[in-house]
C-alpha cells in the first residue's frame, strides 16, 4: 500500500505541435493536468447534450434482458440517429406503459358494471344514466334516495347502483360521489389493452435488435469524451508567442519512458519534485487483490498526498466490522451463494472485479464469525456438534462482547496513531501522536484490569497511561522556545491537548455498536424463530404457512437491516473515528488525462 512519487512535468513547444503533444500524453494515459489558466465555462463541447443522451439509450438498452448478437462492424454506424432512434423507443414504450396502467385501473373500476353500451342521446327520450359505486355499510341510505334506480351488481365491500334521471342528482341526495365509467364499453377497453400490449411487444422487440448497436455507442460515447478532454486540455494550457506550455503531474516511474517521448520530438521539458506551496492529486497503488480499498474510500476522499495510503486497512476493518455486525453464518451464506450468482457480472469491470474482490473476504469473515458466534438463522448448534465446537462467542455474556468491542476498537484507534507517529518521525508532533497511543491502549488495560479486578495489571497499565499524558504535555506545542516564559505557554498548550481525551474517550465507545447491532440482528433471527414456532403449535393445518411466511419475511428484514448497517456503520467507524485520529487532511484524487476504456472503467 503506497501513495505514488509524482514529479512535476513542465513541457515547452512551437504551438503547432500543442495538439500533437496534449495527443501524445492523452495516449500515454499517465499525466494529471494542472491548470495553468482558468479554462472557459464549457471546454471543447463540440456536440452539446450528445454524450448524456448517449449515456442514457446505453442505460436503457443494458437494461433489456435479452441481447443480441454485439455489431463489431462499425462502418454502417451512424451514432446520432441510432442514439436517437433508442431514446424514441425509450420515450414511447415510458408513455404506452403509462397509458396501460392507465387502462388497466379503468377496466378495474368499469368491469364490475358489465359489458354494455351508453344509450344514444335520443334513444332514451332525454333520461340519462347515473353510476355509482355504493360500499356495502351504506346501502341501507339508498332506500332514501327519491330516485328511480337500480341495482346491477354487488361484491363483498360495493353495491353498483344506476340512477335513470334527466339531470345528474344534487351530490347531497346521494351517498357517495359519482362514478365515471366513460363512453367506451367493457369490451372495447379489453381490446385497447390487448393493442396496447401488442405494441408494447413490438417496441420491447426493436429494442432487443437495438442492443446490438451497445459497443459501438460505447465507442462513440469515448470518442466524443476523449475530445471534450482534449479541448479542456488546450484550455488549460498556455499558448503565447507561437509557444505553448503544458503542466502535468506524472508518476515518477513513468517518467523515463515520457522523457523518451518528448526528447524524440525535440520538445523542452522540465520536472521538478512537488514543492511546499504545491497541492498534488494522490495516486494510490495496491495490489489488486486487496484494491477493493481504494475504492472503499473513494466513498469519503483520498488521503492528502503527503500522507499514508490507508486502503488496506479500511479493507480488512470493513469485513471485520461487517462481520461482527451480521453475526450470524446463515446470512453469510446466503451472501456467499448471492455472490456466487452475481460472479461472472461482477468480474466484467476493473473497479466491479475489485469490489466482487473484497466482497469475497468479507462473506468469508463473515462466515468465520457467524459460526464462532455459534448462530444459522438465529439456531444455535448443540453443544455436541462440531459446529457447535467452534462456538466461542456468546452474546448473552454482555460483559465480554463490550470488552471485546472496545478492544477492537482501542486496537483501531491505536493504530491509526501509531502509523501518525511513523510519518511525522523527525518532528516533535511525531510523539504526540506517540502518547495517543499511549493513552488508548494504557486507558483500555488500566479499564479491563481494573474490571476483573486484577491489580496486578492496574500498575502497569496505569503507567503507559500516564506516560502517554507526559508526552502530550510535552510536545503538543511546537511554540519555539525564545525565552523562560515560553516554557509555561507550551505547557499550557500540553494541558489543553488533554481536554481530547473526552473526544478519544467517545471514539472508543463508538465500537460499542459492533456488539449493539450484532446483538439486535441475533435476536431478531431468534425472535423470528420463535413467533414462527408459536404459529405453527397453535394453529393445526395453517400454521406451517404461517410460520414459513413469518420465516421468510422475518428473516428477509433481518437481512436487510443487517446489510445496510454494516455497510453504513462499518464505513462510519472507518471514516469517522479511525481517520479522525489516522488521515490528518484531505487529499484530491489523481485524475488521468486518457482515453476511455470501457472494459476498465
Amino acid at each position: 500500500m503506497a501513495i505514488v512519487t509524482l514529479k512535476k512535468l513542465t513541457v515547452c513547444g512551437l504551438s503547432s505541435d500543442k495538439l500533437r503533444m496534449l495527443e501524445t500524453l492523452q495516449t500515454l494515459g499517465c499525466a494529471h493536468l494542472i491548470e495553468l489558466r482558468k479554462p472557459p465555462e464549457h471546454p471543447g463541447r463540440t456536440e452539446p447534450g450528445f454524450s448524456e443522451r448517449a449515456l442514457r439509450a446505453l442505460n436503457y438498452l443494458n437494461q433489456c434482458p435479452a441481447k443480441r448478437h454485439p455489431c463489431h462492424d462499425h462502418r454502417p454506424f451512424d451514432p446520432e440517429k441510432i442514439v436517437e432512434k433508442v431514446l424514441g423507443v425509450e420515450s414511447e414504450s415510458r408513455q404506452l406503459a403509462e397509458n396501460r396502467a392507465a387502462l388497466s385501473k379503468r377496466l378495474q373500476e368499469v368491469e364490475p358494471w358489465g359489458d354494455f353500451s351508453l344509450p344514444g342521446e335520443n334513444e332514451l327520450h332525454g333520461l340519462k344514466l347515473w353510476f355509482y359505486r355504493v360500499p356495502a355499510r351504506l346501502a341501507e341510505a339508498m332506500r332514501k334516495v327519491d330516485r328511480v334506480w337500480q341495482q346491477v351488481g354487488e361484491d363483498a365491500e360495493f353495491r353498483y347502483i344506476v340512477v335513470i334521471d334527466r339531470e345528474e342528482p344534487p351530490p347531497s341526495s346521494m351517498p357517495v360521489p359519482r362514478t365515471e365509467v366513460g363512453k367506451m364499453p367493457l369490451s372495447g377497453l379489453r381490446q385497447e389493452l390487448d393493442r396496447l400490449d401488442l405494441a408494447l411487444e413490438d417496441l420491447e422487440a426493436e429494442r432487443e435488435s437495438l442492443t446490438r448497436w451497445i459497443g459501438p455507442i460505447a465507442a462513440a460515447v469515448a470518442r466524443a469524451e476523449d475530445l471534450s478532454n482534449l479541448k479542456y486540455a488546450e484550455s488549460v494550457a498556455i499558448d503565447t508567442d507561437g509557444v505553448f506550455i503544458v503542466q502535468v503531474w506524472i508518476p515518477e516511474n513513468r517518467l523515463a519512458e515520457i522523457g523518451h517521448i518528448i526528447r524524440r520530438n525535440r520538445w523542452a521539458v522540465q520536472w521538478s519534485d512537488p514543492s511546499a506551496d504545491d497541492h498534488p492529486p494522490t495516486l494510490l497503488s495496491n495490489p489488486e487483490a486487496l484494491a477493493g480499498g481504494e475504492e472503499l474510500i473513494r466513498f469519503y476522499h483520498p488521503p492528502p498526498y503527503a500522507g499514508w495510503d490507508p486502503s488496506i486497512v479500511v479493507f480488512f476493518s470493513f469485513a471485520v466490522f461487517f462481520s461482527m455486525i451480521l453475526s450470524d453464518a446463515g446470512y453469510a451464506f446466503l451472501f456467499a451463494l448471492l455472490l456466487g450468482v452475481n460472479w461472472r457480472k461482477l468480474g466484467r469491470t476493473r473497479k466491479s472485479l475489485r469490489m466482487r474482490r473484497l466482497a469475497s473476504v468479507t462473506v468469508l469473515f463473515s462466515l468465520i464469525w457467524g459460526a464462532l458466534a455459534g448462530s444459522y438463522f438465529g439456531v444455535a448448534p448443540a453443544p455436541s456438534s462440531p459446529l457447535g465446537a467452534v462456538h466461542i462467542i456468546h452474546f448473552n455474556d454482555f460483559d465480554a462482547m463490550m470488552r471485546l468491542s472496545i478492544a477492537v476498537g482501542a486496537a483501531h484507534i491505536a493504530f491509526a496513531n501509531g502509523v501518525m507517529f511513523y510519518q511525522r518521525l523527525g518532528r516533535s508532533i511525531a510523539w504526540v501522536y506517540l502518547g495517543w497511543g499511549f493513552v488508548v491502549m494504557g486507558g483500555f488495560f488500566l479499564w479491563y484490569a481494573m474490571s476483573l479486578h486484577d491489580m496486578l495489571w492496574q500498575w502497569p497499565a496505569g503507567g503507559v497511561l500516564a506516560v502517554g499524558g507526559l508526552l502530550l504535555m510535552l510536545f503538543s506545542s511546537e511554540r519555539p522556545v525564545t525565552k523562560p516564559s515560553d516554557w509555561l505557554w507550551r505547557f499550557l498548550d500540553g494541558c489543553k491537548s488533554l481536554t481530547q481525551m473526552s473526544g478519544l474517550f467517545g471514539d472508543v465507545l463508538s465500537y460499542l455498536r459492533l456488539f449493539a447491532l450484532g446483538l439486535s440482528s441475533a435476536s431478531l433471527a431468534l425472535i423470528f424463530n420463535q413467533l414462527a414456532g408459536q404459529v405453527y403449535r397453535s394453529v393445526e393445518g395453517i400454521g406451517v404457512v404461517g410460520a414459513v411466511l413469518i420465516l421468510l419475511l422475518g428473516h428477509a428484514l433481518n437481512l436487510m437491516l443487517c446489510l445496510m448497517s454494516g455497510v453504513v456503520h462499518g464505513l462510519r467507524l472507518n471514516f469517522i473515528e479511525f481517520y479522525r485520529w489516522g488521515v490528518a487532511d484531505e487529499g484530491h484524487s489523481f485524475k488521468a488525462f486518457a482515453k476511455k476504456e470501457f472494459l476498465n472503467d
